[in-house]
């Protein structure tokens, strides 16, 4: 949906909780919308569209060089901006967590921060690729700012099933926890630090078990997946070019509900099951290997 900047931020959520049958919609609502989590949401999404836009030009045309480092910069610094302006309360922490948890707005305290954390990884994704190809500060910084967010996004998500009235069960979440495994893959190939790839690997386990949970609830994740799939195999393929932005890695992070055929493949492979993907000691001994 493109974004609407004339139309009213939400109201906060426990005013709106607070509104009685007398009251309705007579209780004078505060000017000052950025107390509301969903307003908030607003507010990144408008962000997210910018970065998608942005991937979509980058894969479709030859961009110049001095362009994307001004992009990118830009938009890393709407993201900086939109959290250095949050309130207090809504900063990710668990006193945080546990407060809004308190007034049945945990789930949606999780669900801002899963945009957050996703978009970065979004924005600074194609670093992965980049930083590999020989040292630069900048490449280095935004591909370590890739991980940071993935990590972080798989955090939050395993802090809500610890919290009880936080856990996010909503189908979306498997998307943008495939997002973000992969960039525990990319640690577990191409980390140097053993605590950290030990790290990444454990990451990759739970959020196996998280996934064919949601798979449970949600039968149209067979699709994210199959997108795990693809994704590992262009890994066994070759694992210099898997994390290259193009067109098939924008499709890969931005078109969650549609399947992707396998990257640069010249050959047939046999079909796997969904329980193989489920493997995760299979497939992270596999990815190990190589």
């Amino acid at each position: 949906m493109i974004p609407q900047p004339d139309i009213p931020l939400p109201m906060n959520e426990a005013t709106f909780l607070s509104m009685s049958r007398t009251q309705g919609f007579t209780i004078e609502v505060e000017t000052d919308r950025a107390s509301s989590l969903l307003a908030q949401m607003v507010l990144l999404n408008r962000i997210l569209c910018e970065i998608n836009d942005f991937n979509i030009k980058a894969a479709e045309t030859t961009l110049e060089t001095a362009y994307i480092a001004t992009s990118i910069s830009a938009l890393s610094a709407k993201l900086d901006n939109w959290l250095a302006h949050l309130p207090t309360h809504m900063h990710d922490t668990r006193e945080n967590l546990l407060s809004f948890a308190s007034q049945g707005l945990g789930q949606l305290f999780v669900t801002l921060y899963l945009g957050y954390y996703h978009y970065g990884q979004m924005l600074f994704y194609r670093f992965l690729h980049e930083d590999l190809r020989g040292y630069v500060p900048r490449t280095h910084f935004y591909a370590n700012k890739c991980k940071e967010h993935a990590v972080l996004l798989c955090e939050i998500i395993y802090r809500s099933d610890e919290v009880p009235g936080c856990d996010v069960l909503y189908n979306m979440v498997g998307h943008v926890l495939v997002i973000a495994s992969t960039v525990q893959i990319h640690i577990l190939l191409f980390g140097v630090d053993g605590e950290s790839v030990a790290r990444a690997r454990g990451r990759l386990e739970r959020n196996f078990c998280i996934l064919t949970r949601l798979r449970r609830l949600w039968p149209t994740l067979d699709v994210c997946m199959e997108r795990l799939q693809a994704f590992h195999r262009a890994c066994r393929r070759s694992v210099d070019t898997s994390f290259c932005m193009d067109r098939w890695m924008v499709r890969f992070l931005i078109e969650f509900a549609n399947p992707v055929s396998d990257k640069d493949s010249g050959e047939i492979e046999r079909t796997w099951e969904l329980g193989e993907i489920g493997n995760s000691e299979a497939l992270l001994g596999d990815i190990s290997e190589r």
